[in-house]
C-alpha cells in the first residue's frame, strides 16, 4: 500500500480543545519515532499555525491545500519541512470550494489518487462543515479532543454522521486533552480524565486511556518573543506531556502498521471495480449497436463517402439501436416532414434549417392508428428537458405494402429496421433519435450520457406516449 497513505483525523466541533497542537505535535513525534516513515500534516482550518510551526525560511510557495481540493494531486505540493514534516501550504479560501463537495467521500479519492504515502495528519476546523464531514470518512482513524462537558456534548453530532452513513464507527476515539491534574473531586471519580471518560463510555463513545495534561510550558510555546511555534519534543522534553505524546504516537503507529489496507487503498479498489463495471456496460452497449446507417445502408467503417455519423437512435424496447449519419437523417426529415423533393429549388435551403433544428431537439417517432385503421406516424421534436418543438401527422400509405415514393423512402427504410413488427405494421412502441458529438459519437453509450438519454425516454413514456405532449 506503498502509495495510499493513512489518514488519521483531528477533529472536534469545539475550539479551543487542542486541536492543532495535537495533530502538530502528533506529526514531529510520529516521524521522530518512526524515521524511514513520510509524514504529511495539513489543515482546513483558517490559521496558518502549519506554515508557521513547518516553514522553512526562503522557501518558495508552489500550491495549498487549496489547489489539491481542486484537482492538483497531493503529491505535487507537498513541501518539506522542519523536522522532516512534510506539509501542504494552509489556505484562507475553503469556504469557497464548500458547494463543489457535493458528497461525503470526494476527499477520500482525492487522498486515493493523492501519490501520497506514510501518514497524512489532518487538522479540521472546529465545525461540521462538508470539507469536515469529508475528512472524517476518509479517515482511518479519528481523534476527537476533549477537555470539558460541553466539548464532550459536541461529539454527538459526529457520531451521528457516522450513523446517518452507516459507516461503521470504530474508527473514532476520544482523547482527554487539556487535562488540568490540580483539579480533584470528592468521589469515584477523582480528577478531570477519569470523569470525562467515564461520561464518554456511558455515552457509547470509545474514550481513549492515554490523554494529554495542561502544562503552562508546552501553552508557552505558542506565545513567545521570537512569533514562532516550537514543538513539545524539542522544547518541552522534561514535562508529562512529552511522555503522553510518546504514548500516543506509540499508539498510533501500532495501528498504523496493523492496518493493511488503508480507506484510500480501499476506496480505489472500489473505484477501480466501479470503472471495470461501467467498461463492461459500455462495451455490451456497443455490441448491439448496427453496424451501418439504416436510412442509406451504407455501413459506418471502412465505407469512404459516408457523412458522419451524428444522431443516435434506439426504440423503446431497445431491441434497434444504432447511429445516422447527419446527412440522411437531415435529407429524410426535409422529404418526410415537409414533402420537399430533392430536385427542388427550396430543397438546400430547408434541408439547412432542418439540420440546425435536428441538432438541438431530439426527435421521437410514434406509430399512430387512425380510426380507419390506416397507419400514420406522429412526429414530435422535443427540446432537452422534454418541451414539445413540433408536431407533425405522417401518412404512412404503402409502407405495408413496401411501395417507394421518392419522398418516404428513407423515413420507410428507418421504419422497416427499427419498429416493423412480424406482420409487416408497426409494432407497439416508438423510435427517438438524440444529436450526438460527430467526432466521438460513441460517448453517448458511456454510463452518465447513456443515463440521460434513459430519464429522458422515461419521460416519453410517461407524456408523449399517454398524450400530454
Amino acid at each position: 500500500m506503498k502509495n495510499f497513505p493513512y489518514i488519521l483525523t483531528i477533529s472536534s466541533e469545539k475550539g479551543g480543545v487542542g486541536k492543532t497542537t495535537l495533530a502538530t505535535n502528533l506529526a514531529i513525534y510520529l516521524k521522530a519515532m518512526h524515521e524511514n516513515l513520510p509524514v504529511t500534516v495539513m489543515s482546513f482550518d483558517n490559521h496558518f499555525t502549519v506554515d508557521r510551526m513547518f516553514e522553512l525560511k526562503g522557501q518558495s510557495i508552489r500550491g495549498t491545500v487549496q489547489d489539491m481540493l481542486t484537482g492538483t494531486p497531493g503529491s505535487e505540493l507537498l513541501h518539506s519541512g522542519q523536522y522532516g514534516i512534510n506539509y501542504i501550504p494552509s489556505s484562507n479560501s475553503l469556504a469557497e470550494l464548500y458547494q463543489q463537495f457535493k458528497g461525503p467521500m470526494a476527499l477520500c479519492r482525492m487522498m486515493a489518487e493523492s501519490g501520497i504515502s506514510g501518514i497524512v495528519v489532518l487538522d479540521t476546523r472546529p465545525d461540521l462543515n462538508i470539507l469536515t464531514q469529508n475528512a472524517l470518512y476518509a479517515a482511518d482513524r479519528v481523534l476527537i479532543p476533549v477537555k470539558d462537558m460541553p466539548s464532550l456534548e459536541n461529539c454527538k453530532h459526529i457520531f451521528a454522521l457516522f450513523d446517518q452513513r452507516g459507516i461503521d464507527k470504530k474508527s473514532l476515539s476520544l482523547i482527554p486533552c487539556l487535562i488540568d491534574s490540580r483539579i480533584k473531586y470528592d468521589g469515584l471519580f477523582k480528577d478531570q480524565r477519569t470523569l470525562l471518560r467515564a461520561f464518554a463510555i456511558n455515552r457509547g463513545y470509545r474514550c481513549m486511556d492515554i490523554f494529554i495534561s495542561k502544562s503552562p510550558k508546552v501553552e508557552s510555546l505558542n506565545t513567545n518573543p521570537e512569533g514562532k511555534i516550537y514543538p513539545i519534543l524539542t522544547h518541552a522534553r522534561g514535562t508529562e506531556v512529552h511522555n503522553q505524546f510518546v504514548e500516543l504516537a506509540r499508539d498510533v503507529l501500532t495501528g498504523y502498521h496493523q492496518t493493511a489496507e488503508p480507506r484510500a487503498f480501499l476506496y480505489h479498489q472500489w473505484l477501480t471495480e466501479q470503472e471495470d463495471k461501467k467498461k463492461g456496460a459500455f462495451l455490451a452497449r456497443l455490441e448491439g449497436i448496427l453496424p451501418h446507417c439504416v436510412i442509406c445502408g451504407a455501413r459506418h467503417e471502412g465505407h469512404e463517402g459516408t457523412t458522419a455519423k451524428g444522431f443516435y437512435f434506439e426504440s423503446s424496447d431497445r431491441v434497434a439501436r444504432g447511429f445516422l449519419h447527419s446527412d440522411c437523417l437531415a435529407r429524410m426529415l426535409c422529404c418526410a416532414l415537409y414533402d420537399v423533393s430533392p430536385e427542388s429549388e427550396t430543397f438546400e435551403l430547408s434541408l439547412k434549417v432542418i439540420r440546425e433544428n435536428a441538432r438541438v431537439s431530439v426527435a421521437v417517432l410514434l406509430p399512430h392508428a387512425a380510426e380507419d385503421d390506416r397507419q400514420s406516424l406522429r412526429f414530435i421534436q422535443l427540446d432537452p428537458s422534454g418541451g414539445l418543438l413540433l408536431e407533425r401527422f405522417i401518412s404512412l400509405d404503402g409502407f405495408t405494402e413496401g411501395q417507394l415514393d421518392g419522398i418516404r423512402d428513407g423515413l420507410f427504410l428507418l421504419l422497416n429496421e427499427t419498429l416493423l413488427g412480424y406482420d409487416s405494421r408497426l409494432r407497439n412502441g416508438w423510435l427517438a433519435i438524440h444529436p450526438v458529438n460527430e467526432e466521438q459519437p460513441e460517448l453517448i453509450l458511456q454510463e452518465v450520457p447513456y443515463r440521460r438519454v434513459q430519464e429522458f425516454h422515461r419521460l416519453v413514456a410517461d407524456t408523449a406516449v399517454n398524450g400530454t405532449i
